[in-house]
Formats: structure tokens, C-alpha cells, sequence
């Protein structure tokens, strides 16, 4: 299972919520289409996410800000 959720909830609380259950964030972002996209550093912790905000999960497509840069490697120059 994915370790990406998308809910409709802010930022501040989806971190509360994880800092009340220890959970740890990968990376975390506002979504432009409303709600927050958060991605967990393992898959034990997108479970317990999962369950304490199944009624907020976002199923449907969202819009991600045109600024999030993907992880890429550092370019090399020669």
C-alpha cells in the first residue's frame, strides 16, 4: 500500500495528529484543490493514518501546486 494520503484536512492538524501518535512524515503539502497531501516514512504508519482519518480520505483526482518539485538527484557537472 502506498505511503501517500491525501485528506481533507490542514496541514497543522494532519501533523498534530501525527505527533499525538508518533507517526513520522515523510513530506507534507497543501493541495491547491483543497486539503493536504502527506506522505509517511513507513507503511505501518499511512495505515494508522488511514484508520484515524478514514472519513477524510480524498478519493477522487486532486490538484498539486505546480511548484512541488519532485525528488530528483543532484545534477553533475563536469
Amino acid at each position: 500500500m502506498s505511503r501517500a494520503i491525501n485528506v481533507n484536512a490542514e496541514v497543522k492538524d494532519v501533523q498534530a495528529l501525527c505527533a499525538k501518535h508518533d507517526i513520522a512524515i515523510s513530506t507534507i503539502e497543501p493541495l491547491t484543490s483543497g486539503g493536504t497531501r502527506v506522505v509517511l516514512l513507513n507503511p505501518i504508519g499511512a495505515d494508522r493514518i488511514r484508520e484515524l482519518l478514514s472519513k477524510k480520505i480524498i478519493t477522487e483526482a486532486i490538484v498539486r501546486s505546480p511548484l512541488h518539485m519532485a525528488r530528483q538527484p543532484a545534477p553533475r557537472y563536469r
